[in-house]
């Protein structure tokens, strides 16, 4: 079993190749988060019937995240943000509501760049309850807008 980040959790999901590849070209602090980040998106996929199988793919060379059938939700990616590549960010579809429905429902939990990004501690504590919940929202984001 594999250990990583700060909160410990550990992972047995493999990784497909190319995904693995971009996780290494994220300097170690952000790979642990990202990684800690990626076993938060499978915990909310298991707790979420409506998602179903989901998608572990590259988008713009970023790990991403989506319902294998369509019409449920949208992608998840993992990244860093552009201005700040020691911050760990979560990423959603520009032409969603998703942010502005993150912001409403956890103004302080989170910094937002824009539309699309969700930036995430660097290191300490991650706030595990509110990242399911908002990754579960993207992944259902079809069956709920």
């Amino acid at each position: 079993m594999e250990m990583h980040g700060d909160a410990g959790f550990a992972s047995t999901r493999a990784i497909p190749a190319d995904v693995k590849q971009a996780f290494e070209a994220f300097p170690a602090p952000v790979r642990a988060r990202l990684r800690d980040v990626r076993d938060l998106i499978y915990r909310a996929v298991e707790d979420t019937d409506a998602i179903g199988e989901i998608e572990e793919t590259l988008k713009w060379g970023q790990p991403s995240y989506l319902p294998k059938h369509s019409g449920i939700g949208t992608t998840v990616r993992l990244g860093t943000l552009k201005a700040a590549p020691d911050r760990p960010a979560l990423f959603f579809n520009c032409q969603t509501r998703l942010i502005d429905t993150f912001r409403e429902i956890y103004p302080s939990a989170f910094e937002y760049e824009g539309n699309r990004a969700m930036a995430l501690p660097a290191s300490g504590r991650l706030p595990e309850a509110e990242i399911r919940h908002c990754v579960a929202l993207a992944l259902t984001y079809h069956q709920w807008k």
